[in-house]
């Protein structure tokens, strides 16, 4: 048991002659709990190094050697689901001195991806998706008559997700060799750990029980009621023990559930159902953070880890600038204050209630706050039902989740312009979570929909007034906001926004910057430099057209500012409309290119996407160059 993140690197010589699993697979079982030890021992370090996803990684160790010892991958498909589990893996899949560049610009990415490496088999961010991905490669193994095994690793509150049902309802038609591993490391499902489970595990895996129970079943099919008899009493006598009656009836074969740090246990099951034909269901326990006590007695805190940085003399620590709240933590604030004045207003989280910051408002209005796991499409009919009656539903959700729910904002929210309010955090680039967890195209796919209101605040005063103006707003309202520091809040009473409307914040010459969200200041710093007009548009949907027009007159160039796509993001809109009334203006769409970004920090990242003061600068430099160019090039032609 560590009590503390090592900061040097520890000595792991076991560990250290495993570059990849075929290496593993050398070892003799009894050398396996040491290297585990020292692949924990490993994780720790580096996660220190580089910070990371960090508890479930530390869940996994044994189960990861036991089935990268059993299966021959990379030929045999591990599909890891939501990938805050695969750090073990990545380290035994020779991978393990690019962990030092995890989640960094240029390094290895912090989820499996198979760009990366062959034994990453699926690329992952969101979850839930592992059991219908492996369940696809089983088909394809079956259909190509290709004698491989496909595996999913579920866990760390995936199998909540619908989809993650819809895969298991399927898989028992096609009768692919399926097998699927449940981590079970929040006690989710069953309580049922201990010497009794671990036995009845090792016999409902072995080859004789199975073989006994199929020939049974043959020679009994042609007697119906023996046969119905038979199958009742087996799963009446399993169901006493495990809970293994659902998965059963969904046509898996369940085992479990039992520890899964017992490295013994663990291989000799796993090497029992390789030899299975079918769907399996294996189900083991694992504790979130094994190994770190910290961890262990608070898996939420140490789901995901900092990076470790060196302590700070006594001095800097006295001296440091107060902490400023996050958009996040604005919005928690909000929430609660909100929900004082308003007995209507109800809280709804996909399983993000710390993230969102709804912590302070699930413990003062419990019976209004509802957390539905990670299911983003009920968690907004949910909300359109709740509407439906009278209550004022808040959705906060991540920009990224709110994709997997896009039918039923249109379809259950929008068509019927129910009256919910989208806290959309994590909009735009979040840095260095990578391209999955990127929101960078809500703005491109909420405002194509009718009805919807589309704020984008600049501050956290900003953020504050535009939450109470789509509280009060009669239809579809949806706040967007970034990850980060909030700039310039000072709590004071919540104001109505005039809807549609925009601020003009500088005056200037020649150009004006027409700017759609956080990137307000950084571009009233370029304005200062080259003495343009910087607007502070506020509102994507509906956009405000009298003031676009009225700057438009007076400028030499148009430039869009937004941390979203540009590919029908905001500027997209300020396009159209120009089309639309037959202005011939000089446009600058800035924002987030055509490609996924990958994992930096937020600042390389906006330098990337050229959303940096200086990029930006040199940006309008250009194209005031281009153009200045251009005008020459026709006065002399007409010449």
């Amino acid at each position: 048991m560590f009590t503390e993140i090592p900061n040097q690197r520890p000595l792991t010589p076991l560990l250290d002659a495993v570059e990849t699993s075929a290496q593993l697979r050398l070892l003799s079982a009894d050398q396996l709990p040491e290297l585990a030890n020292q692949l924990r021992a490993y994780l720790m370090y580096s996660v220190g190094q580089t910070g990371g996803h960090f508890g479930a990684g530390l869940g996994v160790v044994e189960l990861t050697i036991a089935l990268h010892y059993v299966f021959n991958t990379p030929e045999d498909r591990l599909v890891w689901d939501v990938g805050h589990q695969a750090y073990p893996h990545k380290i035994l899949t020779g991978r393990r001195e690019q962990m030092s560049a995890l989640r960094q610009k240029n390094g290895i990415h912090p989820f499996p991806d198979r760009s990366e490496s062959p034994f990453d088999a699926f690329g992952v961010g969101h979850s839930s998706t592992s059991i219908s991905a492996a369940l696809g490669m089983a088909i394809a193994a079956k259909l190509q008559n290709i004698k491989r095994k496909s595996v999913a690793i579920i866990g760390d509150g995936a199998m909540t997700a619908g989809m993650a049902f819809e895969a298991l309802n399927h898989a028992s038609d096609v009768d692919a060799d399926l097998l699927v591993v449940l981590n079970d490391n929040d006690m989710s499902i069953s309580h049922n750990v201990g010497g009794l489970s671990n036995y009845l595990a090792k016999i409902l895996s072995s080859r004789a029980y199975n073989r006994v129970r199929e020939t049974g079943k043959k020679a009994l099919s042609t007697i119906p009621s023996a046969m119905d008899f038979v199958r009742k009493t087996e799963e009446h006598m399993k169901g006493m023990v495990v809970p293994s009656t659902f998965f059963e009836e969904l046509g898996f074969n369940y085992i479990g559930p039992f520890d899964g740090h017992n490295l013994p246990n663990l291989i000799k099951t796993l090497t029992n159902i390789k030899e299975l034909k079918g769907p399996q269901f294996l189900h083991v326990v694992t504790q979130k953070g094994k190994g770190f006590q910290a961890a262990e007695d608070n898996p939420i805190k140490y789901h995901a880890l900092g990076k470790i940085e060196p302590k700070k003399p006594l001095a800097a620590i006295l001296n440091r600038p107060k902490k400023m709240l996050s958009y996040s933590n604005i919005f928690g604030q909000w929430l609660c204050e909100m929900a004082q004045s308003d007995s209507r207003l109800v809280g709804i989280t996909p399983a993000m209630p710390e993230g969102s910051d709804m912590t302070a408002f699930s413990k003062s209005y419990p019976e209004r706050y509802f957390d539905v796991a990670i299911a983003e499409q009920h968690a907004v009919t949910l909300a359109a039902g709740l509407s439906c009656e009278g209550l004022k539903p808040i959705v906060a959700i991540y920009s990224t989740f709110l994709q997997r729910a896009y039918d039923q904002l249109i379809h259950d929210v929008a068509i019927q312009n129910l009256d919910v309010l989208f806290a959309i955090d994590r909009a735009g680039l979040v840095g260095e979570d990578g391209p999955t967890h990127c929101g960078n195209y809500d703005l491109s796919y909420l405002r194509c929909i009718p009805n919807i209101l589309i704020m984008t605040p600049s501050s956290g005063n900003e953020l504050w007034h535009m939450l109470y103006t789509g509280y009060l707003f009669p239809g579809v309202a949806a706040v967007r906001y970034p990850r980060g520091v909030a700039e310039n809040f000072e709590p004071e009473s919540m104001k109505l926004l005039p809807i549609g409307k925009g601020n003009i914040v500088r005056h200037g010459y020649s150009v004006v910057m027409l700017v759609f969200g956080p990137l307000l200041s950084m571009a009233k710093e370029v304005a200062d430099e080259i003495d343009a007009t910087v607007v502070d548009m506020r509102f994507v949907k509906p956009l405000d057209e009298s003031l676009i027009s009225r700057v438009v007159q007076t400028h030499d160039l148009v430039v869009t500012l937004e941390e979203n796509t540009i590919k029908g993001g905001a500027g997209s809109a300020v396009n159209e409309y120009l089309h639309g009334e037959n202005v011939q203006k000089s446009v600058l769409n800035l924002g987030i290119p055509d490609e996924f970004i990958a994992a930096a920090k937020p600042t390389e990242q906006k330098d990337y996407c050229g959303l940096s003061k200086d990029a930006v600068l040199l940006a309008i430099k250009k194209r005031l160059h281009k153009k200045s160019f251009e005008k020459a090039v026709t006065i002399n032609f007409s010449a």
